[in-house]
């Protein structure tokens, strides 16, 4: 039997890796620029609550955090 040398469940692969940093960036400025336009979406998704401009504010930011710390992860070479 030929030993791992990767400790973990999941390795993600580089690219899928930022594709997903590119996809949650880019949601998440949508989110901070056009706010109207992703009520509907927010509103489905947020079903018995009211959708806010302030909750689909704080979703974009929470987006991109979220990508710049897959980002880092990324640079640092996940090790």
């Amino acid at each position: 039997m030929k030993g791992n040398s990767r400790i973990g469940i999941l390795t993600l692969n580089p690219l899928l890796l930022c594709f997903v940093v590119q996809l949650g960036l880019a949601f998440g400025l949508a989110g901070l620029f056009w706010p109207d336009k992703f009520m509907p979406l927010f509103e489905t998704l947020m079903f018995p609550w009211a959708a806010s401009r302030s909750a689909i504010r704080a979703h974009g930011i929470a987006a991109i955090g979220l990508s710049l710390l897959l980002l880092v992860t990324r640079l640092t070479g996940n090790r």
